[in-house]
Parts: structure tokens; C-alpha cells; sequence
């Protein structure tokens, strides 16, 4: 296990420095990590909502046969039948607690809706201010590439042949070396 500790830290290393250095892509990484936040606060609140509404159903069919055996109290009152007024108290007694402890887990549901909506609203800021920040990173990303080509380009006209092999060589090397880490990444994202 220690040569694949040794590796996996290497290239978590790897690519946390790759990242470092593109910090145009760890904002692209927060921003998808964030999305995927979102999507399951939204899952969870769709789940919650549900649970609410299938415990306030429980909680009204509890509520008629508390009303329905309370009924039947009142009838075995009129009728002077104490063996049933006894057992029918007992009965409406339980589904009142019954009642109570549904309409308790019902409030805490309500109480995990609230927080995961804040939750949700936060996430949604949070997303907000990355994608900013990521705009920003992409606008001077933009901006230092295109100086580059200015400069590069004032070098390449007094360049001779052998800087034409060059950049040849140079365009191979970085195609190579963006696949390179791309295809890292991808293995890190799937860990």
C-alpha cells in the first residue's frame, strides 16, 4: 500500500500544483463542485417536501380517527356502557400521542426544509462569486495571451528557419503536455 500511497500523493501534488498554475481551471473545478452542491440541496429539498406532505397527510388521517373514536366515547357515555367508554378513551388517547409525535417530526422536517433552502441560497452566492472570479481570470488569461502573441510575434519576424522548427516543436510539445494534464485531471475527478 505504500507505493500506492506514494503515487496517489504525487499526484494529488501534481495536481494541486498543475491547478496553482491554472488557476483558471481550479476555479472551472469549484464551479462544478459547486453546481453538483446545488443540484443535490435541490434533490434533498424535493425530498423533504415530500416527506412533509406524506406526514401531513398522516397527521390529518390521524387526526379523523382521533375525531372518530372520540365520537365513539361520547356514544358509549350516552349509552352507559363504561366497558367500552374505557377502552375507547385508551384508544383516542394513543393516536392523540400518535398525533403529537407526527406533528413533532412534521416541524422538524419544516425546520430541514428552512436550513437546506439558507443551505441552497448560499450555495447559489457562493456559485455566484466564482463564476465572477472565473470571468475575471478568463478576461487577464485572455489579455496576458494575447500580449504574448504580440511579443512572440515581434521575435518571430527577425527569427530565422531554425525558430520555425521551433515552434513546431514547441505547439507538439504543449499539445501534448494540455492533454497530458487534462487526462490527469480527469482520473482525479473520478477518485
Amino acid at each position: 500500500m505504500g507505493l500506492f500511497d506514494d503515487l496517489s500523493r504525487f499526484l494529488e501534488n501534481r495536481l494541486e500544483e498543475f491547478l496553482r498554475n491554472n488557476p483558471h481551471l481550479e476555479l472551472e473545478a469549484l464551479l462544478e463542485q459547486l453546481r453538483e452542491q446545488e443540484a443535490d440541496t435541490l434533490k434533498l429539498i424535493a425530498d423533504l417536501q415530500v416527506q412533509e406532505k406524506r406526514s401531513q397527510d398522516d397527521i390529518l388521517s390521524t387526526a379523523q380517527e382521533i375525531q372518530r373514536w372520540h365520537i365513539r366515547v361520547q356514544k358509549a357515555q350516552a349509552a352507559n356502557r363504561q366497558d367500552l367508554v374505557a377502552a375507547a378513551q385508551e384508544r383516542e388517547a394513543a393516536l392523540l400521542r400518535e398525533g403529537n409525535q407526527r406533528w413533532g417530526q412534521m416541524q422538524g422536517l419544516k425546520e430541514r426544509i428552512t436550513q437546506s433552502k439558507e443551505l441552497l441560497r448560499k450555495i447559489q452566492a457562493r456559485r455566484q462569486e466564482v463564476q465572477t472570479k472565473a470571468a475575471e481570470a478568463q478576461t487577464v488569461r485572455a489579455k496576458a495571451q494575447t500580449q504574448q502573441r504580440f511579443e512572440t510575434n515581434g521575435w518571430s519576424n527577425k527569427a530565422s528557419s531554425y525558430s520555425n522548427t521551433f515552434d513546431d516543436l514547441e505547439e507538439k510539445f504543449l499539445r501534448w503536455e494540455t492533454q497530458d494534464e487534462l487526462e490527469q485531471m480527469k482520473r482525479n475527478m473520478k477518485k
